[in-house]
């Protein structure tokens, strides 16, 4: 029997929390921030990622051409 994981994670949630509290008009933050559960976590993973190619490109140990 396998396990799926499915339904909706923390950032998924938060994300339509906040969405729901600014047409709510309980919060009146920027629609960025509002929005940022559901695209941040890309973000992140795409900084991380050139923050290691930096260091791979700089470091002598592994030439790339």
């Amino acid at each position: 029997m396998s396990q799926e994981s499915g339904g909706i994670g923390v950032f998924g949630l938060l994300g339509v929390l906040f969405v729901g509290l600014k047409l709510g008009g309980i919060i009146s933050w920027s629609w960025w921030w509002v929005t940022a559960p559901f695209w941040g976590g890309f973000v992140l993973a795409v900084v991380i990622l050139f923050v290691l190619v930096a260091v791979a490109l700089a470091s002598d140990k592994r030439k790339w051409w």
